[in-house]
């Protein structure tokens, strides 16, 4: 049976992989953060992302790459590879608006929407339903979104002030952008050629109520990697996923 869906889904995206990692010092000293593994895992993030992609139905990946650009592509070289995956290097630096602009341009299919993910989420949730919820909203651009667990212990209190309970990192009453996204085919023109288009674009398509949140389905894993206890905490919690 046809889906109906399928000819609006994205079968192209961009990775951005330019990052310093400084917070991930010393794994970042010999290698860019999209390519630290995650212990236990057997493959670095990016190569957890590539197969995401084309299990999601992405043919096509860009990647944006920076700070030691030569080893991820090395790696990309030498790895089989489950898409076809070219690459891009700033020349100077274009802020991350710039640079999604930049790596933009060098898809295959630029009248075709797109995906977009920050080279440090691991992450498994459904990117069809997300294109799907995209599309039904005729939304510009839409940002998957998380709700991550605080780092803290929290108190519960009753009207009167008394502590009721203590709960063990709860989720967030917020939800936070989660670095994964839909694009339409017209978003890219909408970038800055340089900085930051989470000051800029977003905000703008947001006043014109072009911009959707997608959030992320109950108990789908998610987890950005930016520091080394964030590698530890991954580590024990796909280990206890099984994964």
């Amino acid at each position: 049976m046809t889906d109906p869906n399928a000819a609006t889904r994205p079968t192209q995206a961009v990775i951005l992989a330019g990052g310093q990692g400084s917070r991930l010092r010393p794994y970042t000293d010999d290698r860019p953060k999209p390519m630290v593994e995650i212990p236990g895992t057997g493959t670095p993030i990016i190569g957890h992302q590539l197969a995401w992609l084309a299990e999601e139905g992405v043919t096509d990946v860009v990647v944006s790459c920076g700070h030691l650009a030569e080893v991820l592509k090395e790696w990309l070289d030498s790895a089989d590879l489950p898409v076809s995956v070219s690459t891009v290097v700033e020349k100077e630096p274009l802020g991350r608006g710039g640079g999604l602009r930049f790596a933009a341009a060098h898809l295959p299919h630029p009248d075709r929407p797109w995906y977009a993910t920050n080279g440090d989420i691991w992450t498994r949730f459904s990117l069809r339903e997300m294109a799907d919820f995209h599309t039904e909203r005729d939304a510009v651009a839409t940002l998957a979104l998380a709700r991550p667990r605080i780092p803290w212990g929290a108190v519960r209190t009753d009207g009167f002030g008394r502590i009721t309970d203590f709960i063990e990192s709860p989720p967030s009453t917020f939800e936070i952008n989660a670095g994964v996204y839909v694009f339409s085919p017209g978003f890219a023109a909408m970038l800055p050629a340089r900085g930051d288009h989470e000051r800029t674009t977003f905000p703008h398509l947001a006043r014109e109520r072009r911009l959707a949140g997608f959030p992320i389905p109950h108990g789908a894993y998610w987890r950005a990697i930016d520091t080394a206890k964030d590698l530890t905490e991954a580590a024990k919690e796909l280990a206890a996923l099984g994964r």
